[in-house]
């Protein structure tokens, strides 16, 4: 019997060391890419208006003249995330939100070097931004192959979470090509998950492979508490090579643009639309004058390949599209009436000027909004000659900044009357970016007047 249980034990003991065995030895790596790292501190102007008017947007209304009252001269905003060098003349990417703002950058390396860098420019919809300081002979850090990361894959991170300088945590990719809009409620990056410790700090840093190549760059994390849960996002090195060749050469990115509208497919739509399986972007809208709209695009066609690569999801195509580059003419395939057609577009610009009308991937409009318009009986109910209720509000967006809530009525936009949909749809593509609008809107048949203002 002992000698039985000996045997077991040694068994387990040998299963043990053989895992630990297989598992990645990740020294070598850190002593190889930290000195390519950096820790980011800015100073900025006074605390963003957009984070007063969030907490502003979120209060009663009877709390909201005692706030304005109360709330004492701003301060200096003050940041801190962290980047990576990837030229030796002193190139450093980060992300957008880091910088945001900042009036002053400042630059630490592992060695305690500082430098005080320079915005050469900065791309809130992928969150990036390149920065560059006076130096030569930097160490660097060199982008994966884009194609070469699969699911499971080891991955490790280095940054400065909570300003605990080069703090090093590993995990796995969880998943690749994931939806999740960024801080501007923009939706054109593929996110990469992992289950890396990534923390408020961390932003900006690299996502390693085991080869000590960039995979990704950290930008967001899920959680209730502040702090991780597992749940972390980086953008793709695939986004990434395209923003920094356009920062670097233009100072601004120029991304592709197809005014549409879209939803995801369920398996009853999928049937009740006679296509052979539910996958692909169902077109709930089309901007008008839109490259869609000129390439013969209508509302109720589903979209199964953009350019040559399939759309799986609805998420897929605004990835895709953001990607290609404007002027470019691309093969669409698609189903209308349960047919398959073989269309061509040429892809726009996205954000050309204020009277482009973007549309969200979840169907919003500039202001973050989904409206519906309302029946004579419920004008007649409300005691309104007109009006349109809002149904959803983007996080982040214009209108819940703006404190707009679901199921408020919109009577007024500037100095412009709101009867129905189509003045509204009229009114919001000529909005005036950067400048505070007036607004008027019923709330449980109380009226209210708001300010609203679409982001620069």
């Amino acid at each position: 019997m002992l000698n039985r249980i000996f045997f077991i034990t040694c068994c387990f003991v040998m299963a043990v060391s053989s895992a630990n065995a297989d598992l990645p030895d990740f020294t070598q790596l850190v002593e190889k890419t930290a000195p390519a790292v950096v820790k980011i501190n800015t100073v900025g102007k006074a605390a963003p208006q957009n984070e007063q008017s969030r907490i502003q947007g979120q209060m009663p209304d009877i709390f909201r003249d005692l706030f304005e009252q109360r709330r004492g001269p701003s301060r200096p905003s003050r940041t801190m995330g962290s980047g990576f060098v990837i030229s030796k003349d002193g190139y450093i990417l980060t992300n957008h939100h880091v910088v945001d703002n900042a009036e002053e950058i400042q630059v630490q390396f592992a060695d305690r070097s500082e430098y005080s860098a320079t915005i050469v420019g900065s791309d809130r919809l992928s969150d990036l931004a390149l920065l560059k300081i006076e130096a030569e002979d930097l160490p660097i850090l060199e982008f994966a192959d884009p194609d070469g990361l699969k699911v499971g894959a080891w991955v490790l991170a280095i940054g400065s979470p909570f300003g605990l300088d080069y703090s090093v945590t590993a995990g796995i990719v969880s998943a690749i090509g994931r939806s999740i809009p960024t801080a501007e409620s923009t939706n054109y990056v593929p996110f990469i998950q992992t289950d890396v410790a990534i923390n408020p700090g961390n932003s900006g840093g690299p996502l390693f492979n085991l080869d000590g190549k960039v995979v990704g760059i950290n930008s967001q994390i899920y959680s209730r508490s502040g702090g991780s849960i597992g749940l972390s996002f980086a953008i793709p090195v695939s986004v990434a090579n395209n923003v920094v060749k356009q920062l670097k050469n233009d100072g601004k990115v120029q991304r592709g643009w197809l005014g549409v509208g879209i939803q995801g497919i369920t398996k009853k739509l999928a049937e009740a639309l006679d296509l052979p399986s539910p996958q692909g972007a169902l077109v709930t809208a089309v901007v008008p004058g839109s490259p869609a709209e000129k390439g013969d695009i209508a509302p109720g066609d589903v979209i199964v390949s953009f350019d040559a690569q399939s759309i799986l999801d609805s998420e897929d195509l605004p990835h895709i599209v953001g990607l290609i580059t404007p002027g470019k003419t691309v093969k669409v395939e698609l189903f209308r009436e349960g047919i398959r057609k073989n269309m061509s577009v040429e892809v726009g610009v996205l954000d050309r000027g204020e009277e482009d009308l973007e549309i969200g991937s979840d169907g919003s409009d500039r202001l973050g909004l989904i409206i519906e318009g309302l029946s004579e009986d419920e004008l007649r109910s409300l005691r309104l000659r007109g009006g349109i209720r809002v149904t959803s509000v983007s996080v982040g967006s214009a209108g819940e900044l703006a404190g707009l809530m679901p199921a408020d009525i919109i009577v007024q936009l500037g100095y412009s009357r709101i009867d129905d949909s189509e003045e509204y749809e009229q009114v919001i593509a000529s909005l005036p970016k950067g400048t505070p609008i007036p607004i008027r809107f019923y709330r449980q048949s109380q009226a209210i007047f708001r300010t609203i203002q679409l982001n620069d």
